[in-house]
């Protein structure tokens, strides 16, 4: 729930097909890559991927899976390099192409080749078919090249096809990355209009009501969705504390998805050290960054506490130290703007 980053969620579902006879040990390392995929143990899985890729083993499938694990360690070029294999082997399918298709147009897109992925694109509507996830992935792209008529009919397409909590929450934010609020509030309001039943849709809801600065609401449907066991919302509760300023809720909730199952520790000692820092506790801020960090974590969570360490030196005073990790991330993250204008001040302070 974050309002200044398109989150993609791209699936990393492997079908695993079953070989008789012989390369048993290749088959062992492909299903251990597959599980480790969906693990979230991409480092693993690409190790394991690469040694399948070596023995020539399912070579479509290792190939898109290495190019999968790539992508999720933000190593966008490769992870287009890989599909590309993938996409030239003999032994894809179309419906493998198509899949192929998709994920290395969102690994273009990720890494700014906006062309390249609008080629995949229509590849995908004029050789195959589309769908919402694809609808979607053609609007983002057409937003950031300026195409604004043809994002909104893309993300009409993606809605009609799928009007889900989800989908309108990606179509908002995929808007506000663009400053282009009140093209995506539409959607907001419009999946609000759905009875929620599950937990699932109770966290959406609240989602929603938080984009919509409705904090009330927003709170009153975490609330249910945290009561269904959802861990998810636990999260999204503390979230919605700390914008309301109620750091004393806001880090229950975070402790508690800290040990939660299922739950994403970093993501928890983030949230912690945000209130930390609105409290004005800059050294507990940084204990819990340092916790965040040495947890697995995605590089976007990474990237999250890396910025707030700044943030907590920067409040403390400590110039030197701010600076010095303000260098060290706007050379690992330099399209990062926001930090670009922190490093200009941190520079004026200590010059």
């Amino acid at each position: 729930m974050k309002k200044n980053r398109i989150i993609f969620v791209i699936t990393a579902c492997m079908a695993v097909t079953a070989f008789a006879g012989c390369g048993s040990e290749n088959k062992k390392n492909y299903d251990q890559a597959v599980q480790d995929l969906s693990q979230g143990n991409y480092d693993y899985a690409l190790k394991e991927f690469t040694t399948t890729i070596s023995a020539g083993y399912k070579l479509a499938e290792s190939y898109r899976g290495a190019g999968i694990a790539q992508f999720r360690l933000g190593n966008y070029q490769e992870a287009i390099e890989s599909f590309n294999n993938a996409f030239d082997s003999d032994k894809a399918g179309k419906a493998l192409k198509k899949d192929i298709l998709s994920y290395r147009a969102t690994a273009e897109f990720q890494a700014g080749l906006y062309d390249a992925a609008m080629a995949d694109c229509q590849t995908i509507a004029e050789d195959y078919s589309m769908d919402s996830n694809t609808w979607y992935l053609t609007g983002c792209v057409a937003l950031a090249m300026d195409s604004y008529e043809e994002a909104s009919n893309d993300f009409t397409q993606a809605y009609s096809e799928k009007a889900s909590y989800e989908m309108a929450i990606q179509i908002y934010e995929a808007y506000l990355e663009h400053d282009m609020e009140a093209d995506g509030t539409r959607y907001l309001e419009a999946a609000l209009k759905t009875e929620p039943k599950t937990a699932e849709d109770y966290c959406d809801r609240g989602q929603v009501y938080y984009y919509m600065d409705d904090y009330d609401n927003a709170v009153k449907e975490l609330t249910e969705a945290v009561s269904k066991d959802s861990t998810e919302g636990m999260l999204l509760l503390g979230r919605v504390y700390l914008a309301q300023g109620d750091t004393s809720n806001a880090r229950t909730m975070y402790q508690q998805y800290t040990t939660a199952e299922n739950s994403d520790p970093a993501e928890g000692y983030n949230g912690l050290a945000l209130c930390d820092i609105a409290d004005g506790s800059y050294d507990s801020a940084l204990e819990n960054i340092a916790s965040g960090l040495a947890a697995d974590t995605t590089s976007d969570e990474m990237q999250d506490l890396l910025f707030n360490e700044i943030v907590a030196y920067e409040k403390k005073l400590d110039f030197a130290t701010a600076l010095s990790k303000a260098q060290e991330y706007v050379n690992a993250f330099p399209d990062d703007k926001a930090a670009a204008k922190e490093l200009t001040f941190l520079q004026s302070r200590t010059s």
